[in-house]
This record gives structure tokens, C-alpha cells and sequence, in this order.
């Protein structure tokens, strides 16, 4: 099925600067989701990301609106009065009137104003706004179902706080509510059935049904078109939730979706084409020193490499410097994640690695938060030795210091056969008999609960990857998110990413894909899938996307065996790399960051805001989108260095040459490829805000010249 293009396309010169300005001044809106202040998943990342921007446009009349959860109130806002005074005699109705409303910021960056709602505080008013639901829309929700519950509470509260900002403006403002995923969808549906002046929103970042039929290991993308979406939905007892996600995306002014690959789905599935695709995006900072994050990387690298030389202590028969490692991250879905082709591609290269007689070893991290009852006694053991491992060097080190210096002042040379007594190599044999293991390096660092049934666990045995010392490749299970404040691996997400050589997430259902857009930002190269929207859109934008160090894996039109031998083969030439083609890699997909940077992404939002102010108060906003067959959009061309010939360019990973630690022979020149680099992308820019009809019209026309002169 060919990838249909929506209304605008997701090539970043789809979206021209507008030659008119929208006036927001007496326009509020509301941005309404489960995950403000309070993570769950990814959506709790795109909010939290795109505040500083949002809040930039829309200043003092923008407000997330979430639920109230005392536990993250506590730690990430800061409760204060409110600033407008409409939302404060709405929040004081509302709280006399029963409900539990707080007001404050969010101490994140751009600190935009948080409405939090007290769910729980409501409970009582559940029955009756279930019944409610069920006369509107014949909507029926189960009652052992908590999440839909949460989800009737929080939606009536939401269209009840809408509701009342209305009735408590002196003049009728102009309102626009943005809600994400179905968990807020309802309050969308209400305000369309009450007829509230609200503009409405809706963004879908993965589909119900798509995120269930996949984990189900059905063939997914070849039958979207043939799935009865009532008969399956029913059979997996989610008919309920499915009704009030797609309620929310017919009744919406604008549908939006993230991805063309989440698109398609939402058009078979939910039976609405998206009016706009907005991809998410991330705060990219930059560094005023170009290699300053190669440096990162080396310095997080070190840290896991402390952690690696306990973990495999008595069997630390590799050399670390030729040693790389690989990581897949997020949540706990076997299949939908990729962990199933990840596993089986490991145990291929493990072979290939062993018959080419490679001196290279790739420790593979899975880290996926799964049940666990504590840290696993052997992981801690590892830990423990290295640390006295390290102090008795110290110790020795000391004693060997002491009597060099001593010997210096007398002015002799030091006899090296004196300078260490039976002592030190007593305390020495001492540490080398305490590396001594009997077992094999563990494979999970905790104790897992249902360890018998754990599909890792389970592929791992099926697969023979054990951490012998035969094999090339060594496994290491994480079920937990990673902390700074870990006494197993004390590492930060962010630090564990850049000390990492490749990201490896062969999704086969990713509606977008932050963990592999987050390895971009911080260079660090990664495998992503065509049918994950971040694979789609980085193919869509890169000429050559390997050259950057984003290997697309093909997992939409080849079966399950071919994507395998193709992800096996991207990870075999990686590891066929030499250092300093990897650090050049490292550096192009650094200068990819600007895609994936919410100054470029954000317009998309910024587009989907002004239609819907369009389509909800035509008399007073006008928007007209541009044609998205009237651009190609651009693209990032094939780096210089990299030789034209495919034969040459196998993967199109950096060439490699014989002389490769020579810096003369390598024909490549940083400063260079980035000034190239540079000129294919525009600097951002600062998005204009007026584009209302009542100002053009109350200036009789004004000229165009006027207009291009305040761009």
C-alpha cells in the first residue's frame, strides 16, 4: 500500500512561511492530556518538549490541563493563583461547585501554566456521567474497566472547565482546546454535543486498536483495509475505549496524527483521514564546541565500561577499546518494539563474528522495565569486587608511590625488584583469587518475577546467548529505567544514550519513535524501521539516510527472515568499522538534530491551530493552506566523502581505508561536510501570529508591500 500524503505533507518546505499573520491576542488555548505533569509514555515527552515553544506563541494564554496527581504535584509544580482573571472565576465555580481545581506552573522549560484536575475528587459524580455518556452517544463503560473510568471523570471535568471559561468571558473569546489520545477525547465529543465556541483538536500518537492487533502478531499493514474494526475491538474487550477514541477524531475540527505511517492507520482503523501530520520533536541544544558532545560520548562511555568490567568480572577475556555497544529501549513490547528480530539478528552476528575470527565484542542492552523483586545478587557481587579490584590497586599504587619518591631524594634509581614486598603481592593474589567465578556472567541484572515466562529470557535460552566466553556477542537485561541514583548502573537515560555506539529499535509498530530521534540529537547513530514514522520521515528528508547513520530496516515490504538477515548485516558492517569512521558518522547524524528540532517541527502544530480557528469562527479567521503537490520539499544530499558507487559504499557507511588511522589519507574534512550540510536546511525562525480577517478588513486592505515589510 503506497504511503498517501495528507493535507500537508511532513517535508519541512511543505509548510512556507505564511505571507498573512494570525492575531492571538484575545485567542486562548487549551492543551488538554492525561500526561501533563504526570508521565505515562511518550506523550508526556512531546508536551513536555513543545511547552517552551507553545508557550513562546501563545504567552499568558496558554494552559495544559491535566490530571492532578499529589505525588508529581509535589516535585514538578509550582501551585500559585491564577494570572487570568476569566480562569480564576472558573476554577472558583468550579471548586465551589464540588470539584477539586489547582492552578500553577510547570517547572520545565518555558514554565507554561498547569490546570490540574482533582480526578478521584469527583468519583462520586461517575454513575450519573456514565449514564449520561451512555443516553448522548451510546457509549457503555464497563465498570471494572479504571482507565475508562478515568477517562469519563476527566473528560466531563474537561468540557465543564471549557464550558465555564466561556460562561465567565465578558466578550466571546475565542477558544481553541487541543486534546491528545483518546484518555482526554472525551471532553472534545462533549463540547461539540453542548455546542461550546471552542475550536477543537484532536492528535491520535498510535491507535488503539493498531497497538493491540499488532502485539497480537497479526500481518497488520497488508490488512488494513480488511479488518471488521467492530468485531475486533469487541474481541479484544476494548469496544468502549475504541468508541471514545474514534467519537473524538470525527468530532474534532482538526484530526491530526504523527506520522504518514499512523496516518494510514487512522484512516482504516478510526475512518478519518488526518487533516495534518505533525511529527514530534525535542529542545535541541547545541554546543558552542563542535566536538564538545564527542567528548560526552567518551566520557559516558567510560562509565560503562566500569560497569561492564564488573558485570563480567572472572570472564573479562575482551579488550574493552574494541568493544561496542548496542542498546534497545522503551516499552515492554516484545514484538511491537522490535526485541523478537533484535534477539535473532544477535545470534546471527554472534556467528558471523565468530567465523571472520573478529576481535570485536558487541554487548547488546535491553533496557525494558519489566516485574522485578530486587537487584540480582550475582550483578551486585560483580560491582562490589570491582570496587575493592580497584581500591587494593589504589593501595598498592600508594606503597609503590612512597618508596619511588623515597628512593628519588637520596638521589638513586629505584631497584625495581625492591619496590614491591611479598606484602603487596599478597594483597594482590588476594584480588585476583576474588575474580574468580564458577558461573557464567549474568544475563538479567534483577530478579525477575515471572522469569519462567519472560519472552527475553526465553529467546535468550532458545538463541544460546549465555555471556561465554566463546561467544562475540554479551547480553545484558535491564528491566528497569535507568538512574542516576542506581547502585548497579548509575547512570542518567541521556548519559547511558551517548556512551552507547548504536541505537537499535526494529519496531513493527512505532507510531513515531522518540528513543531513535533522541540517539539523533545526541549523535549517536541508530536502526530505525520504515514503519516507524521517525524511519518514514528521516527517508523522506535524508538522500542517503545511512550515510547520516540512520539504517532504515525494512520490515514493511520483506517477510520476518529477509528484515533479519538485512538487520544482521547492517549490524555485521557496523562492527566491521574502524574508530574514526564511527566518529565521523557520529558527527554527520549530530547535524541531523536541526530536523528533529521543535523550532522546525512545532509549525505543523502552528498549522493545525490556525485551521481549526478557521473552521470554528470563519468570520473572523481565515486560513489557506498550501498545496502540498506545489513542493518536493528538500533533502539532505549524499555526503561528499562518501564514494558514489554502491558497490563502494556498501550501506553507505564512511569508506573504509587501509590507511585509516593515517589523517593525510583520509580525504574528509569536518568543517567542510558541515558547511555543506548547513546550506541545505534553513535557520530557524521566529513563526508570525496575525492573520485576522477583522484587522485586514478594518484596515480596508492593506497593501501587500505593508505586509512583507513586518516579515
Amino acid at each position: 500500500m503506497p504511503l498517501a500524503r495528507s493535507l500537508s505533507v511532513t517535508s519541512l518546505s511543505g509548510l512556507e512561511e505564511w505571507d498573512e499573520e494570525f492575531d492571538l491576542e484575545d485567542a486562548v488555548l487549551f492543551e488538554i492530556a492525561w500526561e501533563v505533569a504526570n508521565k505515562v509514555g511518550g506523550i508526556y515527552t512531546v508536551i513536555q518538549t513543545k511547552a517552551r515553544l507553545t508557550a513562546e506563541e501563545w504567552g499568558e494564554n496558554y494552559f495544559l490541563v491535566g490530571p492532578y496527581v499529589e505525588s508529581n504535584v509535589r516535585t514538578q509544580v509550582e501551585l500559585i493563583e491564577p494570572t487570568n482573571p476569566v480562569l480564576k472565576r472558573t476554577i472558583d465555580k468550579m471548586n465551589a461547585s464540588g470539584c477539586k481545581v489547582y492552578f500553577g506552573r510547570w517547572l520545565i522549560e518555558g514554565s507554561p501554566y498547569v490546570v490540574l484536575i482533582d480526578v478521584a475528587f469527583t468519583a462520586w459524580s461517575l454513575d450519573r456521567w456514565k449514564s449520561e455518556l451512555w443516553e448522548l452517544c451510546d457509549i457503555g463503560v464497563p465498570w471494572f474497566d479504571r482507565e475508562a473510568n478515568d477517562a469519563v471523570l476527566f473528560g466531563f471535568l474537561t468540557a465543564w472547565l471549557l464550558g465555564e471559561y466561556v460562561a465567565q468571558s465578558e466578550e466571546p473569546p475565542h477558544v481553541v482546546a487541543h486534546f491528545h489520545e483518546w484518555l482526554a477525547g472525551l471532553g472534545l465529543v462533549l463540547c461539540r454535543h453542548r455546542q461550546l465556541p471552542v475550536a477543537t483538536i484532536f492528535t491520535t500518537h498510535a491507535t488503539l486498536l493498531g497497538r493491540y492487533l499488532c502485539a497480537g502478531n497479526v500481518d497488520f499493514y497488508n490488512n488494513l483495509a480488511e479488518f471488521n474494526v467492530d468485531k475486533e475491538a469487541g474481541d479484544r474487550q476494548i469496544y468502549h475505549r475504541y468508541c471514545l477514541e474514534r467519537a473524538a477524531a470525527h468530532c474534532a475540527h482538526v484530526f491530526t496524527t504523527v506520522s504518514q505511517i499512523t496516518a494510514i492507520e487512522a484512516e482504516h482503523l478510526l475512518k478519518r483521514k488526518p487533516d495534518v501530520v505533525t511529527p514530534n520533536g525535542l529542545n535541541v541544544k547545541k554546543f558552542s564546541a563542535v566536538h564538545e558532545f564527542q567528548n560526552l560520548h567518551a566520557q559516558s562511555k567510560n562509565r560503562i565500561q566500569e560497569f561492564v568490567r564488573g558485570h563480567f568480572y572472572g570472564h573479562l577475556d575482551f579488550n574493552l577499546d574494541k568493544c561496542l555497544f548496542l542498546f534497545i529501549a522503551g516499552r515492554y513490547e516484545f514484538s511491537n518494539k522490535g526485541a523478537d528480530l533484535f534477539l535473532e539478528a544477535l545470534a546471527r552476528l554472534n556467528y558471523l563474528l565468530r567465523v571472520n575470527h573478529s576481535d570485536v565484542t558487541v554487548i547488546a542492552f535491553f533496557i525494558m522495565p519489566a516485574r522485578t523483586n530486587n537487584f540480582n545478587v550475582e550483578t551486585l557481587k560483580g560491582q562490589a569486587v570491582r570496587k575493592q579490584l580497584w581500591d587494593t590497586a589504589q593501595t598498592v599504587k600508594e606503597r609503590f608511590g612512597k618508596k619511588l619518591y623515597e628512593s628519588l631524594l637520596v638521589g638513586q634509581l629505584p631497584d625495581v625488584s625492591k619496590m614491591l614486598d611479598k606484602e603487596d603481592f599478597t594483597i594482590m593474589k588476594r584480588a585476583i583469587f576474588a575474580t574468580q567465578r564458577q558461573c557464567q556472567p549474568p544475563i538479567c541484572t534483577h530478579n525477575m518475577l515471572e522469569d519462567s515466562s519472560d519472552p527475553i529470557l526465553n529467546c535468550v535460552r532458545r538463541i544460546g546467548l549465555f555471556n561465554s566466553s566463546a561467544d562475540r556477542v554479551k547480553i545484558i537485561f535491564h528491566p528497569e529505567f535507568l538512574s542516576s541514583t542506581s547502585p548497579l548502573l548509575p547512570m542518567d537515560y541521556e548519559e547511558f544514550v551517548r556512551g552507547c555506539h548504536l541505537g537499535v529499535f526494529p519496531s513493527y509498530y512505532e507510531p513515531w519513535g522518540y528513543t531513535p530521534a533522541e540517539c539523533t540529537v545526541m549523535g549517536i547513530p541508530s536502526i530505525s524501521t520504515n514503519l516507524s514514522g521517525f524511519g518514514c520521515f528521516m527517508e523522506e528528508h535524508i538522500a542517503d539516510p545511512t550515510a547520516y547513520g540512520i539504517y532504515i530496516l525494512d520490515r514493511r515490504f520483506r517477510g520476518v527472515d529477509e528484515s533479519c538477515n538485512q538487520l544482521t548485516s547492517f549490524l555485521f558492517q557496523f562492527c566491521k568499522q574502524s574508530r574514526r569512521q564511527r566518529i565521523i558518522q557520529r558527527n554527520r547524524t549530530e547535524r541531523l538534530s536541526d530536523l528533529l528540532d521543535w523550532r522546525y517541527l512545532g509549525r505543523y502544530y502552528i498549522s493545525a491551530r490556525h485551521m481549526a480557528l478557521a473552521k470554528a469562527f470563519p468570520d473572523t479567521y481565515l486560513y489557506e493552506p498550501h498545496d502540498p503537490t506545489s513542493t518536493t520539499g528538500f533533502r539532505y544530499p549524499r555526503p561528499a566523502s562518501v564514494p558514489p558507487s554502491p558497490a563502494l559504499s556498501r550501506h553507505s557507511s564512511p569508506r573504509h581505508s587501509e590507511a585509516e588511522d593515517n589523517d593525510e589519507d583520509e580525504r574528509y574534512d569536518e568543517d567542510l561536510e558541515a558547511e555543506k550540510d548547513r546550506v541545505n536546511i534553513r535557520q530557524p525562525y521566529s513563526m508570525p501570529f496575525k492573520n485576522k480577517l477583522s484587522t485586514a478588513n478594518g484596515a480596508n486592505g492593506s497593501s501587500d508591500g505593508d505586509a512583507s515589510e513586518k516579515n
